[in-house]
């Protein structure tokens, strides 16, 4: 959790994204961009920046994805193109932003609006509702997270974040405490006194020993008879 600026940004339960959306940001522009960088796990700057070009199509209509450009992300390694959730579809096609505007979210004077800026309007609406050690990317920890959580590969999952390799990608996802519970759980197939796992071990051990007493009792068998390998 993120305490004074320090320490990783904290995953957003869904109560906590639902009221953030309903009661902590209050204009249009700021949902519509925080919806953005949730639904698509982008970065601040890559969401501050966008235009409405990367958005919107020539008739006003939201494309099918929208556009990260290159010298935009981080690392200017690539320009991403992210399939458009349909929740998210429903902000961009409601907001009211004027399509002849060059940047999706303007600022107070002319171009975008500024990461600050965008920084310090999340924290606000934060406090407004309670919550503690989030920032804004918080949004983007989250996406991933649940990306890993709901079975989605990391390789896929990776085309959608831009990370350059899948270590830096790792250090974004959050192991919860029940899924490591789980995970001990599922050793419980391993017990030799339960399941059909410990009916094998015990129907092999007791072969093992009738075999073992007919080596004693027919000294003439072969000693090439296999026995049970422990490896």
């Amino acid at each position: 959790m993120k305490v004074n600026g320090h320490g990783r940004a904290k995953i957003l339960t869904i109560e906590e994204i639902q009221i953030l959306f309903s009661d902590g940001l209050k204009l249009e522009r700021d949902r519509v961009m925080f919806g953005v960088m949730l639904f698509t796990a982008c970065r601040i700057n890559e969401a501050c920046t966008l235009r409405t070009t990367d958005v919107y199509d020539r008739r006003g209509r939201v494309m099918e994805e929208i556009i990260f450009r290159k010298q935009n992300t981080k690392g200017k390694l690539a320009t991403r193109t992210i399939p458009v959730f349909e929740d998210l579809r429903v902000l961009l096609t409601n907001y009211g932003i004027d399509r002849a505007s060059r940047y999706l979210f303007p600022g107070r004077l002319e171009g975008h609006i500024q990461p600050d800026s965008a920084s310090r309007i999340f924290r606000k609406a934060c406090i407004s509702v309670g919550i503690v050690g989030a920032s804004t990317h918080s949004f983007r920890r989250t996406a991933l997270t649940q990306m890993s959580n709901g079975g989605i590969p990391l390789r896929v999952i990776q085309e959608v974040s831009g990370h350059r390799n899948l270590g830096q990608l790792q250090k974004y996802l959050e192991v919860q405490p029940d899924q490591v519970r789980g995970a001990i759980a599922s050793l419980s197939m391993l017990s030799p006194g339960s399941g059909d796992g410990g009916d094998k071990c015990h129907e092999i051990l007791i072969d093992k020993k009738r075999r073992n007493l007919d080596l004693d009792t027919h000294p003439e068998v072969s000693l090439s008879i296999p026995d049970v390998i422990d490896d």
